[in-house]
């Protein structure tokens, strides 16, 4: 390989099922500037399933080599990680990027063992105090931290105890012409009158990210506001929980389970809307996703947040676990369309100028170009 020959990166990451981590992942190894590197992804679960391989398709249709590790529970991590330093034996790259905690883990022994530099992706502020002491025993390991806001960092430093000098702040990117060119999805498509005004959430449908908090708040917000529904995008394992709970509120057939969607882009624009109840995140991509289509946001107080909106946080930022606040947030932007066009024009104005793909890919670059000449 001559020096001009584009580097060999290998980006590893836990799974490629759809979600925001990973399509982060995908946004950044499609964007690599393929003149000096050679992107190799390698995933330690399986191939998804054809109806979840959106992102592999994107990653296979640009050229890029996707490899599977096919280690599905924890207790094939060990020979996860015998076999990924194998692979960056063979591959011999200048740098291996990681997302995901276990994906970290993975590529951090592996990495030592193979002698390759690890930057590990530190995607939010995880609260599992395992976690963070194996991430602080690992951090010798580890040439940097990537953290995507600085919440996170002042997380992983006050919590985790990792160095500030291993920590470095990338926010995420977002597609801003894809969401803010988007057509509105059809609501008689969803299966709901066309005159209904839309709410929208989009998130796994986990403990995290507070939807449990946030559907008696709804039913309460219904009430006064009859043509409201909320679109509610995302599975997980507490799916039968918050139907059962929606049911139980009386706001069933107001809530629109319509499950993982690859028309996020046409449902954000169809909606008036959009709301975030997570008890913790990094840098919440479905914010910036909601911002570039234009639309105002009530959200919890999550790391990340306030980094993202910033003086726009007054009128759609709130503590977590205030509901009555939350409450009032939604209603008055539901109830003052004026104000809530103008939050939503001056959203997608701050994530244009300060969170777009190229400005985020550009900072890894730098980053990766740095520690090769270390």
């Amino acid at each position: 390989m001559t020096s001009l020959s584009p580097r060999v990166i290998v980006l590893v990451i836990t799974e490629l099922d759809p979600g925001g981590a990973e399509r982060a992942f995908t946004h950044l190894a499609l964007r690599l500037d393929k003149s000096q590197w050679q992107p190799v992804v390698i995933s330690l679960r399986a191939r998804p399933t054809a109806a979840n391989s959106i992102l592999v398709d994107q990653l296979e249709t640009a050229g890029i080599q996707v490899e599977f590790l096919n280690a599905r529970h924890k207790w094939q991590f060990p020979w996860a990680i015998w076999c990924l330093r194998r692979r960056l034996r063979e591959l011999r790259p200048a740098i291996v990027q990681s997302f995901l905690f276990h994906a970290n883990v993975v590529s951090a022994l592996a990495g030592r063992l193979a002698g390759t530099k690890v930057v590990a992706g530190v995607r939010v502020a995880d609260p599992s105090r395992s976690r963070q002491r194996l991430e602080r025993w690992l951090s010798p390991l580890i040439a940097k931290f990537v953290c995507v806001s600085q919440s996170v960092a002042d997380f992983c430093e006050q919590s985790a105890g990792i160095a500030r000098e291993k920590l470095q702040v990338i926010p995420n990117g977002v597609d801003v012409d894809r969401f803010a060119n988007a057509t509105s999805a059809d609501r008689t498509t969803l299966g709901m009158p066309a005159d209904r005004r839309l709410m929208i959430a989009i998130g796994r449908l986990e403990k995290q990210k507070g939807h449990d908090w946030l559907l008696p708040i709804l039913a309460r917000v219904f009430s006064e506001l009859p043509a409201h529904d909320l679109l509610l995008v995302g599975d997980g394992t507490e799916r039968t929980r918050l139907e059962q709970q929606a049911v139980q509120l009386g706001i069933r057939q107001r809530v629109h389970f319509l499950g993982r969607r690859t028309d996020v882009p046409e449902l954000l624009r169809a909606a008036e809307l959009m709301v975030l109840s997570s008890r913790w995140e990094g840098m919440p991509n479905v914010l910036l996703e909601a911002m570039a289509a234009g639309l105002p946001v009530v959200t919890t107080r999550v790391e990340g947040a306030d980094e993202i909106l910033g003086p726009l946080a007054a009128r759609q930022c709130v503590a977590k676990g205030d509901s009555p606040s939350f409450e009032r947030a939604v209603l008055a932007l539901a109830c003052e369309p004026e104000l809530a066009a103008a939050l939503g024009r001056a959203n997608q104005s701050r994530v244009t100028a300060r969170f777009s793909l190229a400005v985020m890919t550009q900072a890894y670059e730098q980053l990766y170009m740095r520690l090769t000449k270390s």
